[in-house]
């Protein structure tokens, strides 16, 4: 079995078949017969594991942590914290209870293109540990208490911890080192 840990760029689809117009996972040169376990949307940066390991998938997705920075509008207050890490409403239901403190701006490369930048409105970072994985979940919850996201980075899977593995870089792993 194979176990990828891969530095997704922004713009690329969590995807190997081609879609006209956009990136995606075949530029990479992955290995062949991995798939991603979970997904990324587009506009999103950071870790995506890819295994050709189907029964791991699910019991990872239903089990395991995933690690999100997300930088925001505005100085999201304490109260606003206290709001999502008790699960705020969003279409499809309530979003479970989450781990969510601010942090202070981490040190990444530069993004392109760049996130907008309005010299009116500051910004700020927030970490957020999630057990679940709703379609834009972490977008939709900040935007539910006023804070929409304007960059987000999965850092964490499980165990693992996105450290230097550059954007669209990939390394293999062993189970271990995300269980």
């Amino acid at each position: 079995m194979k176990y990828i840990i891969f530095n997704k760029p922004y713009g690329v689809l969590s995807q190997f078949t081609t879609e006209e117009g956009h990136r995606t996972l075949s530029e990479f040169e992955l290995p062949k017969g991995v798939y991603a376990a979970g997904r990324l949307d587009k506009d999103s940066e950071g870790l995506l594991l890819l295994t050709d390991d189907g029964p791991f998938i699910k019991m990872f997705l239903d089990r395991h942590e995933r690690v999100y920075w997300a930088q925001v509008d505005k100085i999201a207050s304490k109260e606003a914290l206290e709001k999502l890490a008790k699960g705020v409403n969003l279409k499809d239901g309530k979003s479970k209870p989450c781990k969510v403190r601010a942090i202070s701006k981490p040190d990444l490369p530069p993004r392109n293109p760049p996130v907008r930048y309005r010299k009116e409105i500051p910004t700020s970072w927030l970490e957020l540990t999630l057990k679940e994985g709703k379609n834009r979940q972490v977008r939709r919850m900040t935007a539910a208490i006023g804070h929409p996201t304007l960059r987000l980075i999965r850092v964490g899977l499980g165990k693992f911890r996105l450290k230097n593995l550059e954007p669209g870089k990939w390394v293999e792993v062993k189970k271990e080192d995300i269980i």
